[in-house]
């Protein structure tokens, strides 16, 4: 399934993307390794997808066979004839763990920065540029109004020290830049208040090149960071982000839990898709297979929605998750337990 849907995939891209790509001149190496990364990017998307339809196709074919009926008239066990496919789904899901842990993160990043490299038409939407606002640690807060990611400038600049839940002082900027050549920030229209027990200090002056802890690119990481991280780099990642304070935690954990959810929707899909196809039917294969790509669309419908409240509302991230594995898992067990009868 994966050696004839993605180059199909490949195709239909290229088609779509080529203007671009020759407008832009963009070096062949770079295009190459773009659909190497989107090669790994879309089958870890659609994995549980093609693993449904294949062993959808692979059963429908012993059905119409009369093999299955065959096999079970032996006196095998429907428990015992879902054996092999069970051995099968766990290497499926050991190797979908691994590519989704630590492989197709390295795609990820390279498949974004491409595509938001060339193919956007407009530069840094990839990022919020705009209320920026960020926790350093225990006493140092950070705000920009804006932030353009090229020229590495943020407007409207302010850095409040507390110590002890106490304002101490205060460093106000119209603009602060990156320096690279000097490794420096450079504030413009600089303000230092120094707030007092009975009265306040004041250090203004037009311009003052200086050194932060902190890295600009911090205060606005692109939209799909996330994706780019392996297991590791992800848990250390959304500790750093929850102890900040960022907005897009419940995003983040999404990311994470669909990870660890790939495995589980691998078994669960296994056993759907022999228990449709399991019996003979007069339409033969057509009508498992179209059966089958019914349930694969609803079940990406309510991932997605599901996805969705938990991106844009209260809901849990985890329950966003969880709750279409659950229901695919009933509607497993029912298939199931009709198959054996």
């Amino acid at each position: 399934m994966l050696l004839l849907f993605i180059p199909i995939g490949i195709m239909i891209d290229l088609s779509d993307r080529i203007d671009k790509i020759i407008a832009k001149e963009v070096p062949l190496g770079e295009v190459i390794d773009y659909y190497i990364d989107f090669t790994f990017y879309f089958a870890n998307f659609l994995f549980p997808i093609f693993l449904f339809l294949s062993v959808i196709w692979f059963t429908s074919k012993l059905a119409n066979n009369t093999e299955i009926i065959a096999v079970l008239s032996s006196g095998v066990s429907f428990t015992r004839f879902l054996k092999p496919y069970f051995m099968g789904a766990t290497i499926v899901a050991a190797l979908a763990f691994v590519m989704g842990m630590f492989i197709v993160p390295a795609a990820s990043k390279g498949y974004n920065e491409f595509k938001f490299k060339y193919l956007k038409s407009t530069r840094n939407r990839d990022r919020t540029t705009t209320n920026l606002f960020n926790q350093l640690n225990d006493n140092d807060f950070i705000y920009v109004s804006s932030f353009n990611p090229s020229t590495k400038i943020g407007r409207d600049f302010s850095l409040e020290h507390f110590e002890s839940n106490e304002l101490k002082y205060k460093i106000s900027a119209k603009n602060i830049r990156w320096v690279e050549k000097d490794s420096i920030y450079r504030l413009s229209s600089y303000t230092k208040r120094y707030i007092g027990e009975r009265d306040d200090s004041l250090i203004v002056k037009p311009r003052l090149d200086t050194l932060f802890t902190f890295n600009l690119d911090d205060l606005t990481p692109v939209s799909y960071i996330a994706e780019t991280k392996n297991l590791f780099e992800l848990n250390e990642f959304i500790e750093k982000e929850r102890k900040k304070g960022s907005s897009n935690v419940k995003t983040y954990l999404l990311v994470k839990y669909r990870r660890w959810s790939l495995p589980i929707s691998t078994f669960i899909l296994t056993v759907i898709a022999v228990a449709v196809s399991s019996m003979k039917r007069r339409g033969g294969m057509g009508i498992n297979l179209a059966f089958g790509i019914l349930i694969a669309f609803i079940f990406i419908f309510i991932d997605k929605v599901f996805g969705t409240l938990a991106e844009r509302s209260g809901f849990s991230p985890f329950w966003a998750v969880a709750l279409p594995n659950i229901t695919f898992g009933c509607l497993a067990f029912y298939l199931l337990q009709n198959a054996k009868r």
